[in-house]
């Protein structure tokens, strides 16, 4: 039997616990392009596409989609207007607990023009709005271990100020929150934003220590942990990545490090060997679009780890969760169900 027949075969039968993913919801407005236009001049938007992204957003939506059979909760906040309104929705329609979403009257529900030029990079122009107030006082993780969840998954790290910013003890709302969820019995698992923020390695590192794994690419490891991965011609640097993933270890990052990048992933545990998977050969004109693909893959390493599988098995299936999502326009409208990534290994 393939691994991913047997793995299949204990998914069929059913599983408890439950995840709740924490952080950043956004509403996302994506604009394809026709081509990037120099300042002051104008390119036409060939199509548009509304979804919910961020962090957590995105996670749980794709874990819903990949048919995760265990109870499913979003903590975070949004604003009281039409866009909160929609993000909670969304959300709702899939069965997921959205009881731990704040309303924050007054303010604006975060969101996000992105400008996606096929084959190309994309560009966001981001508003905080709700995120950025999301606090400590606002979340309890013990209330999400009492209803049988074993994951608490918080994303994104460097865009959610008031979580990020250390404060006079020299700790943070983040730190303080993901101790807390461990505390109440939940595993911990974070991921960061690709930010250029100067201050990036020092508030991602007061977190670390409370983190059970982390679920990163290769710049934001790079950025966490001072480490080049790349050279000047942009080939990535499979010694420096294990590097980089050490240092999170070393500082205090319990399980597991997982970095991914669009050549490779590797998986680094205390004292064991590093599991490296390549990626998976997609045609750059199959690539709809890119947002969203390193979600995909974290989505897939969440409901691998919770059922338990082989790192082996959670690497493979999380590539081809990437590769499907490359296929939609929004960030989670590419994702099938587990059953399907399982037969594809």
């Amino acid at each position: 039997m393939r691994a991913g027949e047997e793995v299949r075969t204990r998914q069929e039968a059913g599983t408890a616990g439950g995840i709740v993913c924490v952080g950043n919801f956004i509403v996302d407005r994506i604009h394809t392009l026709s081509y990037w236009p120099e300042q002051g001049s104008l390119a036409h938007i060939l199509h548009q596409d509304m979804g919910v992204g961020g962090g957590a957003a995105n996670v749980v939506t794709d874990l819903a989609s990949l048919g995760f059979k265990g109870r499913l909760s979003v903590a975070g906040a949004v604003g009281g207007d039409r866009d909160g309104v929609y993000v909670r929705h969304c959300h709702a329609a899939l069965g997921i607990d959205v009881s731990g979403l704040r309303i924050l009257d007054g303010q604006a529900t975060a969101h996000t023009h992105v400008m996606n030029v096929p084959g190309q990079s994309r560009t966001f122009f981001y508003h905080g709005g709700s995120n950025d107030l999301l606090t400590v006082d606002l979340i309890d993780p013990a209330a999400f271990a009492a209803n049988g969840h074993r994951i608490f998954y918080l994303g994104y790290l460097m865009l959610l100020p008031a979580l990020d910013r250390k404060d006079a003890s020299g700790t943070s709302g983040a730190a303080r929150l993901l101790e807390a969820a461990r505390e109440a019995g939940l595993t911990t698992c974070v991921d960061f934003v690709s930010s250029e923020d100067p201050a990036f390695a020092d508030q991602v590192a007061v977190a670390l220590p409370h983190c059970d794994y982390v679920i990163v690419n290769e710049t934001e490891a790079g950025r966490a942990t001072g480490v080049v991965v790349r050279d000047k011609s942009g080939t990535l640097l499979l010694s420096a990545v294990e590097e980089a993933g050490r240092r999170l270890l070393d500082g205090g990052v319990a399980k597991g490090v997982v970095i991914h990048a669009p050549e490779l992933s590797i998986w680094l545990s205390p004292d064991k060997v590093p599991v490296v998977t390549p990626a998976i050969a997609v045609d750059p004109a199959a690539i709809v679009s890119p947002v969203g693909a390193g979600d995909a893959f974290c989505a897939a390493v969440l409901y691998g780890l919770h059922e338990g599988w082989p790192v082996q098995t959670i690497s493979a299936v999380a590539h081809r969760a990437a590769v499907h999502c490359l296929g939609g326009a929004t960030a989670t409208d590419g994702i099938p169900d587990m059953s399907v990534l399982l037969s594809e290994i």
